[in-house]
Protein backbone atom coordinates (compact mmCIF):
# COMPACT_ATOMS: atom_id res chain seq x y z
CA UNK A 1 0.00 0.00 0.00
CA UNK A 2 1.34 3.44 -0.89
CA UNK A 3 1.58 5.94 1.98
CA UNK A 4 0.48 9.38 0.78
CA UNK A 5 1.22 11.38 3.92
CA UNK A 6 -2.11 13.17 3.56
CA UNK A 7 -4.39 13.41 6.55
CA UNK A 8 -7.81 14.92 6.89
CA UNK A 9 -10.82 15.78 8.95
CA UNK A 10 -14.51 16.31 8.35
CA UNK A 11 -15.94 19.75 9.10
CA UNK A 12 -19.43 21.23 8.84
CA UNK A 13 -20.54 20.53 5.24
CA UNK A 14 -16.93 20.08 4.20
CA UNK A 15 -13.56 18.39 4.42
CA UNK A 16 -10.14 19.54 5.60
CA UNK A 17 -7.07 17.89 4.11
CA UNK A 18 -3.48 18.41 5.27
CA UNK A 19 -0.26 17.51 3.50
CA UNK A 20 2.89 18.49 5.44
CA UNK A 21 2.55 22.20 6.27
CA UNK A 22 -0.18 22.89 3.72
CA UNK A 23 -3.87 22.40 4.46
CA UNK A 24 -7.09 23.12 2.62
CA UNK A 25 -10.70 23.37 3.75
CA UNK A 26 -13.32 22.71 1.09
CA UNK A 27 -16.90 23.62 2.02
CA UNK A 28 -20.17 23.20 0.13
CA UNK A 29 -21.90 26.56 0.66
CA UNK A 30 -25.71 26.87 1.00
CA UNK A 31 -25.93 27.99 -2.66
CA UNK A 32 -24.24 24.73 -3.76
CA UNK A 33 -20.88 26.26 -4.68
CA UNK A 34 -17.68 24.66 -3.36
CA UNK A 35 -15.29 27.13 -1.77
CA UNK A 36 -11.70 26.12 -0.96
CA UNK A 37 -9.48 27.94 1.53
CA UNK A 38 -5.79 26.95 1.41
CA UNK A 39 -3.29 27.92 4.10
CA UNK A 40 -0.07 26.80 5.75
CA UNK A 41 0.25 25.61 9.33
CA UNK A 42 3.72 24.99 10.78
CA UNK A 43 2.56 23.71 14.15
CA UNK A 44 3.63 24.46 17.69
CA UNK A 45 7.31 23.67 17.10
CA UNK A 46 9.01 24.27 13.74
CA UNK A 47 12.23 22.41 14.56
CA UNK A 48 12.10 19.24 12.43
CA UNK A 49 14.49 17.32 14.69
CA UNK A 50 12.20 17.80 17.69
CA UNK A 51 9.11 17.09 15.60
CA UNK A 52 10.51 13.69 14.58
CA UNK A 53 11.20 12.45 18.11
CA UNK A 54 8.97 9.41 18.77
CA UNK A 55 6.22 9.95 21.38
CA UNK A 56 6.82 13.74 21.37
CA UNK A 57 5.65 13.98 17.76
CA UNK A 58 2.46 12.22 18.79
CA UNK A 59 1.78 14.71 21.57
CA UNK A 60 2.43 17.62 19.20
CA UNK A 61 0.25 16.06 16.50
CA UNK A 62 -2.64 15.58 18.95
CA UNK A 63 -2.58 19.19 20.21
CA UNK A 64 -2.09 20.61 16.72
CA UNK A 65 -4.93 18.51 15.29
CA UNK A 66 -7.23 19.75 18.04
CA UNK A 67 -6.25 23.38 17.43
CA UNK A 68 -6.47 23.14 13.64
CA UNK A 69 -9.71 21.19 13.90
CA UNK A 70 -11.43 23.89 15.96
CA UNK A 71 -10.16 26.55 13.56
CA UNK A 72 -11.44 24.78 10.44
CA UNK A 73 -14.78 23.98 12.10
CA UNK A 74 -15.16 27.68 12.93
CA UNK A 75 -14.37 28.57 9.31
CA UNK A 76 -16.86 26.08 7.86
CA UNK A 77 -19.56 27.13 10.34
CA UNK A 78 -19.21 30.76 9.22
CA UNK A 79 -21.05 29.88 5.99
CA UNK A 80 -24.10 28.65 7.86
CA UNK A 81 -24.70 31.31 10.51
CA UNK A 82 -28.39 31.93 11.04
CA UNK A 83 -28.30 35.72 11.05
CA UNK A 84 -25.86 36.58 8.28
CA UNK A 85 -26.80 40.26 8.08
CA UNK A 86 -26.12 40.85 11.78
CA UNK A 87 -22.85 38.98 11.47
CA UNK A 88 -21.71 41.11 8.53
CA UNK A 89 -22.49 44.30 10.46
CA UNK A 90 -20.58 43.11 13.50
CA UNK A 91 -17.57 42.16 11.36
CA UNK A 92 -17.52 45.60 9.75
CA UNK A 93 -17.43 47.22 13.17
CA UNK A 94 -14.22 45.37 14.01
CA UNK A 95 -10.85 46.03 12.41
CA UNK A 96 -9.13 43.05 10.78
CA UNK A 97 -6.52 42.97 13.54
CA UNK A 98 -9.12 43.10 16.31
CA UNK A 99 -11.22 40.43 14.60
CA UNK A 100 -8.17 38.16 14.27
CA UNK A 101 -7.28 38.62 17.95
CA UNK A 102 -10.87 37.94 19.00
CA UNK A 103 -11.01 34.79 16.87
CA UNK A 104 -7.71 33.49 18.31
CA UNK A 105 -8.89 34.19 21.86
CA UNK A 106 -12.22 32.44 21.29
CA UNK A 107 -10.47 29.47 19.66
CA UNK A 108 -8.01 29.25 22.57
CA UNK A 109 -10.83 29.24 25.11
CA UNK A 110 -12.77 26.62 23.11
CA UNK A 111 -9.75 24.32 22.79
CA UNK A 112 -8.90 24.67 26.49
CA UNK A 113 -12.50 24.06 27.59
CA UNK A 114 -12.86 21.05 25.25
CA UNK A 115 -9.63 19.55 26.55
CA UNK A 116 -10.52 20.02 30.22
CA UNK A 117 -14.02 18.63 29.65
CA UNK A 118 -12.66 15.57 27.82
CA UNK A 119 -10.10 14.91 30.58
CA UNK A 120 -12.82 15.19 33.22
CA UNK A 121 -15.31 12.90 31.48
CA UNK A 122 -13.00 10.27 29.99
CA UNK A 123 -10.13 10.18 32.49
CA UNK A 124 -11.14 11.49 35.94
CA UNK A 125 -14.78 10.31 36.07
CA UNK A 126 -13.99 6.63 35.27
CA UNK A 127 -11.39 6.56 38.05
CA UNK A 128 -13.83 7.79 40.70
CA UNK A 129 -16.57 5.45 39.44
CA UNK A 130 -14.15 2.52 39.75
CA UNK A 131 -13.71 3.32 43.46
CA UNK A 132 -17.20 1.88 44.00
CA UNK A 133 -15.64 -1.57 43.46
CA UNK A 134 -12.86 -0.93 45.98
CA UNK A 135 -15.05 -2.43 48.72
CA UNK A 136 -14.99 -5.82 46.98
CA UNK A 137 -11.67 -5.79 45.09
CA UNK A 138 -8.24 -5.06 46.56
CA UNK A 139 -6.05 -5.64 43.49
CA UNK A 140 -5.05 -2.31 41.95
CA UNK A 141 -4.52 -4.06 38.59
CA UNK A 142 -8.10 -5.38 38.63
CA UNK A 143 -9.39 -1.92 39.60
CA UNK A 144 -7.40 -0.38 36.74
CA UNK A 145 -9.03 -2.88 34.38
CA UNK A 146 -12.50 -2.01 35.71
CA UNK A 147 -11.67 1.69 35.35
CA UNK A 148 -10.64 1.02 31.74
CA UNK A 149 -13.88 -0.83 31.01
CA UNK A 150 -15.90 2.07 32.47
CA UNK A 151 -13.87 4.54 30.39
CA UNK A 152 -14.48 2.51 27.26
CA UNK A 153 -18.23 2.28 27.97
CA UNK A 154 -18.47 6.06 28.43
CA UNK A 155 -16.53 6.64 25.22
CA UNK A 156 -18.63 4.21 23.16
CA UNK A 157 -21.86 5.59 24.64
CA UNK A 158 -20.73 9.09 23.67
CA UNK A 159 -19.94 8.05 20.07
CA UNK A 160 -23.20 6.11 19.76
CA UNK A 161 -25.30 8.99 21.12
CA UNK A 162 -23.84 11.74 18.91
CA UNK A 163 -24.16 9.46 15.86
CA UNK A 164 -27.95 9.75 16.26
CA UNK A 165 -27.88 13.53 15.69
CA UNK A 166 -28.77 14.56 12.11
CA UNK A 167 -26.07 17.26 11.85
CA UNK A 168 -23.43 14.85 13.14
CA UNK A 169 -24.60 12.18 10.69
CA UNK A 170 -23.79 14.59 7.85
CA UNK A 171 -20.39 15.30 9.39
CA UNK A 172 -19.81 11.53 9.53
CA UNK A 173 -20.73 11.31 5.83
CA UNK A 174 -18.07 13.92 5.05
CA UNK A 175 -15.73 11.92 7.31
CA UNK A 176 -16.43 8.96 5.05
CA UNK A 177 -15.70 11.08 1.96
CA UNK A 178 -12.38 12.13 3.49
CA UNK A 179 -11.30 8.52 4.08
CA UNK A 180 -12.47 7.36 0.67
CA UNK A 181 -10.45 10.10 -1.06
CA UNK A 182 -7.29 9.22 0.87
CA UNK A 183 -7.79 5.49 0.22
CA UNK A 184 -8.28 6.22 -3.47
CA UNK A 185 -4.94 8.03 -3.63
CA UNK A 186 -3.07 5.46 -1.54
CA UNK A 187 -4.24 2.65 -3.81
CA UNK A 188 -2.88 4.47 -6.85
CA UNK A 189 -6.21 5.21 -8.50
CA UNK A 190 -7.10 8.37 -10.36
CA UNK A 191 -8.93 10.80 -8.10
CA UNK A 192 -12.46 11.04 -9.48
CA UNK A 193 -15.97 10.51 -8.10
CA UNK A 194 -16.33 6.99 -9.52
CA UNK A 195 -13.02 5.72 -8.07
CA UNK A 196 -13.56 7.43 -4.73
CA UNK A 197 -17.04 5.92 -4.45
CA UNK A 198 -15.51 2.43 -4.86
CA UNK A 199 -12.89 3.05 -2.14
CA UNK A 200 -13.29 2.07 1.52
CA UNK A 201 -14.61 4.57 4.03
CA UNK A 202 -12.42 3.01 6.76
CA UNK A 203 -8.78 3.95 7.34
CA UNK A 204 -6.19 2.75 9.85
CA UNK A 205 -4.79 6.27 10.46
CA UNK A 206 -8.15 7.69 11.53
CA UNK A 207 -8.52 9.86 14.63
CA UNK A 208 -11.29 7.54 15.82
CA UNK A 209 -8.79 4.68 15.97
CA UNK A 210 -6.32 6.96 17.74
CA UNK A 211 -8.83 7.80 20.48
CA UNK A 212 -9.77 4.14 20.90
CA UNK A 213 -6.11 3.21 21.39
CA UNK A 214 -5.73 6.02 23.92
CA UNK A 215 -8.50 4.29 25.90
CA UNK A 216 -6.89 0.84 25.57
CA UNK A 217 -3.29 1.89 26.25
CA UNK A 218 -4.36 3.93 29.28
CA UNK A 219 -5.48 0.67 30.94
CA UNK A 220 -1.93 -0.71 30.63
CA UNK A 221 -0.26 2.46 31.91
CA UNK A 222 -2.66 3.03 34.80
CA UNK A 223 -2.25 -0.57 35.98
CA UNK A 224 1.29 0.35 37.07
CA UNK A 225 0.12 3.21 39.30
CA UNK A 226 0.17 1.70 42.77
CA UNK A 227 0.01 4.54 45.30
CA UNK A 228 -2.36 5.02 48.21
CA UNK A 229 -3.15 8.71 47.78
CA UNK A 230 -6.19 9.23 45.52
CA UNK A 231 -5.07 12.74 44.66
CA UNK A 232 -1.64 11.45 43.62
CA UNK A 233 -3.31 8.75 41.50
CA UNK A 234 -5.30 11.43 39.66
CA UNK A 235 -2.20 13.61 39.21
CA UNK A 236 -0.19 10.68 37.83
CA UNK A 237 -3.01 9.86 35.41
CA UNK A 238 -2.99 13.44 34.14
CA UNK A 239 0.80 13.43 33.76
CA UNK A 240 0.67 10.19 31.77
CA UNK A 241 -1.90 11.45 29.24
CA UNK A 242 0.71 13.01 26.89
CA UNK A 243 2.77 9.80 27.00
CA UNK A 244 -0.31 7.66 26.29
CA UNK A 245 -1.26 9.96 23.38
CA UNK A 246 2.29 9.72 22.03
CA UNK A 247 2.36 5.91 22.20
CA UNK A 248 -1.09 5.70 20.57
CA UNK A 249 0.08 7.98 17.77
CA UNK A 250 3.12 5.78 17.11
CA UNK A 251 0.90 2.74 16.67
CA UNK A 252 -1.52 4.56 14.36
CA UNK A 253 1.45 5.84 12.34
CA UNK A 254 2.84 2.31 12.07
CA UNK A 255 -0.56 0.92 11.14
CA UNK A 256 -0.88 3.41 8.29
CA UNK A 257 2.38 2.22 6.76
CA UNK A 258 2.26 -1.50 7.49
CA UNK A 259 0.37 -4.48 6.13
CA UNK A 260 1.76 -6.77 8.83
CA UNK A 261 -0.92 -9.34 9.84
CA UNK A 262 -0.43 -8.61 13.56
CA UNK A 263 -0.70 -4.84 13.02
CA UNK A 264 -3.78 -5.38 10.85
CA UNK A 265 -5.35 -7.51 13.58
CA UNK A 266 -4.66 -4.88 16.26
CA UNK A 267 -6.14 -2.22 13.95
CA UNK A 268 -9.47 -4.07 13.65
CA UNK A 269 -11.18 -2.54 16.74
CA UNK A 270 -10.51 0.98 15.44
CA UNK A 271 -11.85 0.07 12.00
CA UNK A 272 -14.98 -1.44 13.55
CA UNK A 273 -15.56 1.76 15.53
CA UNK A 274 -15.20 3.80 12.35
CA UNK A 275 -18.36 2.13 11.09
CA UNK A 276 -20.08 4.43 13.61
CA UNK A 277 -18.04 7.58 12.94
CA UNK A 278 -18.16 7.36 9.14
CA UNK A 279 -21.10 7.06 6.77
CA UNK A 280 -21.27 6.50 3.03
CA UNK A 281 -21.19 9.97 1.39
CA UNK A 282 -23.18 11.07 -1.61
CA UNK A 283 -21.46 12.24 -4.81
CA UNK A 284 -21.72 15.93 -3.86
CA UNK A 285 -19.77 15.22 -0.66
CA UNK A 286 -17.16 13.23 -2.58
CA UNK A 287 -16.70 16.25 -4.88
CA UNK A 288 -15.95 18.39 -1.81
CA UNK A 289 -13.40 15.84 -0.61
CA UNK A 290 -11.72 15.76 -4.02
CA UNK A 291 -11.55 19.57 -4.12
CA UNK A 292 -9.83 19.57 -0.72
CA UNK A 293 -7.29 16.89 -1.74
CA UNK A 294 -6.46 18.59 -5.03
CA UNK A 295 -5.75 21.85 -3.21
CA UNK A 296 -2.93 20.22 -1.20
Amino acid sequence: MKYSGIGGQAVLEGVMMKNKEKYAVAVRKPDGEITVDTKEYYGLIKNKTLRNIPILRGVLSFVESLTLGISTLTYSASFFEEDEEDTKVKKKELTKEAAAKKEKAEMGITVAFSFVLAIGIFMILPYYLSLIFQKFITSHVALALIEGVIRMMIFLAYIASISLMKDIQRVFMYHGAEHKCINCIEHGMELNVENVRKSSRLHKRCGTSFLLFVMIISIIFFAFIDVKSRILKVVLRLLLIPVIAGVSYEFIRLAGKSDNPVVNLLSKPGLWLQKLTTREPDDSMIEVGIASVEAV
